[in-house]
């Protein structure tokens, strides 16, 4: 077991990291965004995080101390949750395909910006970002704690006041405004917190993957997490988790199918590298044949309600008593 932890530890926490980023996507949806702009936040709590590192928390330790790690993940919220405010105000009116456009000409805004900065290292990016773990599997002790605490987070919150009057503006805007609900701020909320999710995430990937540069904050990565929430399923937030997980993990496994003997050429070769394709074939039949996504709430209620059955049925007494000997069941 621990082999295997070791060997597939990157794995691992990527398909955690991949759980969040679909989270933070699934945050602005609550509220009937549909949003893309998950990527720029994520590049730029993981900008933040390196150019701190590098160049302000320097240390002569062998290891990066995880109180500047904290501190930067503090700062990247801060700073992400800031623009997040600044970007949503003016676009508020947008809806659906419209405010997409607008998140994603925000993505290319910070991509291009990124490309040409000197701080940012240019195309080339920010190297050696120092590591606070020893290893890829010990960034569970970030990653799980943090996705625990979101979902706890977010299952609290469909429960609440807040969270019914997200899902009422979702449902139907103008029924939820003439009932009382001032749409306009708990969107900015939702959007919020979406993007502070992102920076959180970001921050943290920098330290995970040594390395931070422009192509984390893409038109691609936004389609890829859009298919986190899609294909997982839009309706709850256990949903963009298994989503993320999955299409995480997928890249991988197709990268081991291209390896199968036999296999032709061509074909080897597309599943390693057409990824963003399969991506969109799986969309295009998610759509079709899973229109709220593999997770819906009636299916989370239905395997509730399975359980609960049949941990009543074991605990039930058996209807007849137990047979001793010489005694005769029928008296």
């Amino acid at each position: 077991m621990l082999n295997f932890l070791n060997t597939y530890g990157f794995l691992i926490v990527s398909m955690l990291f991949g759980a969040l980023l679909g989270l933070s996507v699934y945050l602005p949806l609550m509220a009937g965004q549909l949003s893309v702009a998950s990527p720029g936040f994520y590049a730029l709590g993981g900008y933040i995080a390196a150019i701190f590192s590098t160049k302000v928390f320097v240390t002569q330790n062998s290891s990066f101390p995880l109180y500047f790690l904290l501190l930067e993940i503090l700062i990247s919220a801060l700073v992400s949750g800031i623009l997040a405010i600044i970007l949503i105000i003016p676009v508020l009116r947008l809806r659906g395909i419209y405010l997409a456009i607008a998140t994603i000409a925000f993505v290319e805004i910070l991509r291009v910006l990124a490309l040409n900065l000197e701080i940012t290292g240019g195309a080339v990016g920010i190297f050696g970002v120092p590591q606070p773990f020893a290893s890829p599997l010990e960034y569970l002790w970030i990653a799980l704690p943090l996705l625990i605490l979101t979902m706890l987070f977010l299952y609290r919150l469909e429960k609440i006041r807040v969270g019914r009057a997200l899902l009422a503006i979702r449902s139907d805007e103008l029924a939820a405004e003439s009932m009382g609900i001032n749409s306009s701020y708990y969107k900015v909320l939702s959007f919020t917190l979406g993007a502070i999710l992102a920076g959180i995430v970001g921050a943290i990937s920098a330290h995970f993957l040594n390395t931070w540069n422009s192509r984390q904050g893409t038109f691609d990565a936004s389609i890829i997490y859009l298919a986190f929430v899609l294909i997982g399923g839009s309706r709850t937030f256990v949903g963009p988790v298994v989503g993320g997980m999955l299409l995480t993990v997928l890249p991988e496994a197709l990268r081991g199918m291209s390896g199968i003997n036999g296999l032709p050429v061509w074909l080897g070769q597309f599943l390693r590298d057409g990824r963003l394709i399969i991506f969109g074939i799986l969309l295009i039949l998610g759509t079709i044949f899973f229109p709220q996504g593999m997770i819906t709430p009636e299916l989370l209620k239905r395997l509730k309600n399975l359980i609960l059955n049949l941990l009543r049925n074991r605990k039930k007494p058996h209807p007849y008593p137990p047979l001793t000997k010489g005694r005769d069941p029928k008296n």
